[in-house]
């Protein structure tokens, strides 16, 4: 994997096409393999890494690119998936049944209500008074981690949304992306848990302009 290949393209990143989705879920699922939110819901056995993919297979199939806009590099390692903000809230019973499937294989039943915590207080703490566009995800290949690739597919989709005048919002579950994404002018709005027992989240929004 040619590494400065990818930060280069990602500084003008393309929509992924339905050609490029086995691409894009094998690369979100290597980006999150450590992510705190997945360690605590995902299943804890052998199964693990074919799960995440699965996992990640279906969220794009059923919602990231029917939905949503993902952004990647041409040549590949990385992607980032943008909802629009009415595609927010509760999603319609076929899709949920879709999907369940490929959750309770991520999960398994130990852990499923551990998935369902962290909806709620994601769906709790999302502002939802304003329009604006939802970073669902944004993950980089491991090998091309630290190397400017997601800062550069950030600064494209910054350049975008302040030409429409559109804030963006995002969860993310570590001090390193919020320092990350406060770089590229997003603040924290709030600091939350999902349980007692689960990792932090922060919530962040930007303005346009990064105000």
């Amino acid at each position: 994997m040619d590494v400065d290949a990818i930060r280069h393209a990602a500084e003008t990143p393309v929509q992924a096409t339905a050609d490029d989705l086995p691409e894009v879920a094998q690369t979100l699922a290597d980006a999150f393999a450590v992510d705190p939110h997945l360690d605590w819901f995902m299943r804890a056995d052998s199964r693990r890494d074919a799960a995440r993919l699965a996992f990640f297979q279906m969220l794009i199939r059923e919602e990231g690119f029917p939905s949503g806009r993902i952004d990647r590099p041409a040549s590949g390692g990385a992607a980032a998936i943008w909802m629009p903000f009415d595609w927010l809230g509760p999603l319609p019973i076929t899709t949920e049944l879709r999907g369940l499937p490929a959750m309770l294989r991520a999960t398994g039943l130990a852990r499923f209500g551990r998935l369902l915590a962290i909806r709620a207080d994601m769906d709790k703490h999302h502002p939802m008074d304003r329009r604006h566009a939802y970073l669902w995800f944004l993950g980089v290949a491991p090998v091309a981690q630290g190397r400017g690739v997601g800062s550069a597919l950030l600064r494209a989709a910054n350049a975008r949304l302040d030409a429409e005048g559109l804030p963006a919002y995002l969860e993310t579950g570590t001090t390193r992306n919020v320092a990350l994404y406060e770089r590229h002018g997003f603040k924290v709005l709030s600091e939350h848990k999902a349980r007692a027992d689960a990792p932090t989240m922060w919530s962040m929004w930007r303005e346009p302009g990064g105000g």
